[in-house]
């Protein structure tokens, strides 16, 4: 059976999106068949590459094969530009509506600029995550950072500190968990996800005289999950959670807010972390990096986290298939 291809978005074309893709192809190369969302006028011209297109056979051995995405402008390295972003747009749309019909096997999407975003196409989302959420249908899904040491999940994202006690709520809580046991089991191949909960005070309360939080809320929630078959502990203190003997222990580390999830992860892995999205119906990765205006075009990126992104892409994928 012919292996499926996995669909590579471009991102913004004035970052380093294509630049670690072509990379991460080189290094790949044949063993995981992928094809490139992109505009050809974004790639450098001694490429070689084979236009795709759902219905043409296509010989994967024979440089890159890119699917057409028309883009208004050439981009110029470092320098966003609004009249581009309908076409980063467009990228996603379509890679994502193909992946969904079965013409793609997954989806690794390389970073977005937000900010240009809104200021091309009044971009409504909080990011890549959202708006593949969007566009799947999903209710809920959820952000996970891997890396080979250490997989961690942000229950609050991008808020401001002050705002993370109200926003921790049972339902956001259970769902969450409820969505990573499922994700672990069924794009990852474990069958009883181990999930370790972090504390949100320091300490984890310390018995209640730092907050009351992880006693009075967290606490019971991670007894009820345990009532229910769920491999699951906590609330812990947070600063002993990510020596090399405590992470032997669990499978993924649930944390109550941004930075208590990514400082660890990229102190461990800091080019070599994926995003990975959880609860879609579609695999979909990504590099853990932005579009890197000031170094695009210098051929100095690191495509380690690209590289990781598509390989664990192509995991998941065969543990959906596993999992069916």
């Amino acid at each position: 059976m012919v292996k499926l291809p996995l669909a590579i978005t471009c991102g913004d074309p004035a970052g380093i999106g294509i630049e670690v893709f072509l990379a991460a192809h080189k290094e790949i190369g044949r063993e995981i068949p992928m094809v490139l969302f992109a505009d050809q006028k974004h790639l450098p011209n001694n490429l070689d590459y084979t236009l795709w297109t759902p219905d043409i056979p296509t010989n994967f051995d024979t440089g890159v094969a890119l699917y057409q995405i028309n883009f208004d402008n050439i981009a110029v390295p470092g320098q966003a530009d609004p009249q581009n972003t309908a076409g980063v747009i467009r990228a996603i749309e379509q890679a994502c509506h193909l992946t969904q019909k079965g013409q793609m096997a997954g989806l690794c999407t390389a970073p977005i600029h937000k900010a240009n975003l809104q200021d091309g196409t009044n971009f409504e989302f909080g990011g890549h995550t959202e708006f593949l959420a969007h566009l799947c249908g999903a209710n809920k899904v959820v952000m996970m950072l891997t890396c080979p040491t250490l997989s961690v999940v942000p229950l609050t994202i991008h808020i401001p500190i002050s705002e993370v006690p109200q926003a921790i709520t049972r339902k956001l809580f259970r769902t969450t968990v409820q969505i990573i046991h499922d994700g672990l089991q069924n794009d990852f191949g474990i069958k009883n996800p181990r999930i370790c909960v972090a504390g949100l005070n320091p300490h984890a309360s310390e018995a209640g005289k730092i907050g009351d939080e992880d006693i009075d809320r967290i606490a019971p929630w991670v007894t009820e999950l345990q009532a229910q078959g769920l491999s699951i502990t906590g609330p812990h203190s947070a600063d002993t959670m990510f020596h090399t003997t405590a992470r032997a222990k669990y499978d993924v580390a649930l944390c109550m807010y941004h930075d208590q999830a990514l400082i660890p992860i990229k102190t461990l892995d800091f080019f070599g972390g994926v995003n990975v999205t959880l609860g879609l119906p579609i695999v979909r990765t990504s590099p853990d990096h932005g579009t890197a205006f000031d170094i695009a075009g210098q051929g100095i990126a690191d495509a380690t986290s690209m590289i990781q992104a598509i390989r664990t892409a192509d995991l998941m994928i065969e543990a959906r298939k596993n999992a069916n």
